[in-house]
């Protein structure tokens, strides 16, 4: 069931206090196959993740680094469309994620923004992450989508200036996606230094939770960002895993162990 833009926000208010965040990962609709996605959302539901960022496979992914951009491209060898998309979407919510849909604007505008929000709803989906929406664009996006109780969180960056940063927390929905790093999606062996600063000032003056992605990779880092943010997103170190998933039982565990560690390390525990 939706529990709507408040009920995910103020999951995320109760989740982010202290050491501790919620555990958001990401992975791309269809890696590494179709058939396997029921049973990585029940290894993600398990290892205690508290969100999926569910990635709708798209050609021209600006965003994502090396690491997602070949996982999108087996997606869509495989057939992955946004109608099965929404399809993964219900299993996860199902298994008992909260499901954010991740996606490029021009099959979401295809589909209709109006129609979309029915589907998305009826799938259990409870916000939609739009990296290549503007804000001054969102206007109309945020309206239909809240319609049916959908979040739509916008992005924040290293270089955002703070007038900016205010309107980015009044306009978005569910809560802020702060990129940690001024480039795309990948794994990290460091994060910027001036982070820390950066995330403490958003906290303390913007009303609206913050949850940080691009480039934690490590336990030591989702650690740290759970000091720092109300959620931790974790993508292409995950999807990276995530491809060896067909290769043995044995690397299956390893991976659920994988995740178990880095869901630990943002709980706080």
């Amino acid at each position: 069931m939706n529990k709507g833009s408040g009920g995910l926000e103020g999951f995320l208010r109760r989740k982010g206090c202290g050491r501790k965040a919620a555990f958001m990962p990401y992975v791309t609709a269809g890696h590494p196959s179709p058939g396997v996605m029921p049973a990585v959302f029940r290894m993600l539901r398990d290892a205690g993740a508290d969100c999926l960022e569910l990635g709708v496979p798209f050609s021209d992914p600006v965003a994502d680094g090396v690491v997602i951009q070949e996982s999108t491209q087996r997606a869509l060898a495989a057939g992955v469309t946004l109608s099965s998309s929404l399809k993964m979407a219900a299993l996860a919510s199902k298994a008992g994620l909260r499901v954010l849909l991740m996606g490029y604007s021009n099959p979401f505008l295809r589909a209709g923004l109006g129609p979309l929000a029915v589907r998305m709803a009826s799938a259990g989906v409870q916000g939609l992450i739009v990296p290549d929406l503007p804000l001054e664009e969102s206007g109309r996006w945020r309206g239909i989508l809240a319609s049916r109780g959908i979040s739509l969180p916008l992005f924040a960056a290293p270089t955002t200036p703070e007038k900016r940063l205010r309107e980015i927390a009044r306009r978005s929905s569910g809560f802020i996606y702060y990129v940690s790093v001024t480039g795309v999606t990948g794994e990290r062996s460091a994060l910027p230094s001036v982070l820390a600063a950066r995330l403490k000032w958003m906290r303390q003056r913007l009303d609206r939770p913050v949850c940080v992605g691009f480039g934690v990779s490590t336990p030591a880092q989702a650690a740290r960002m759970a000091r720092l943010a109300d959620g931790v997103i974790v993508g292409s170190a995950l999807v990276r895993r995530l491809a060896g998933w067909t290769e043995s039982a044995e690397k299956r565990s390893r991976i659920a162990r994988w995740t178990a560690a880095m869901a630990r390390a943002a709980h706080g525990l």
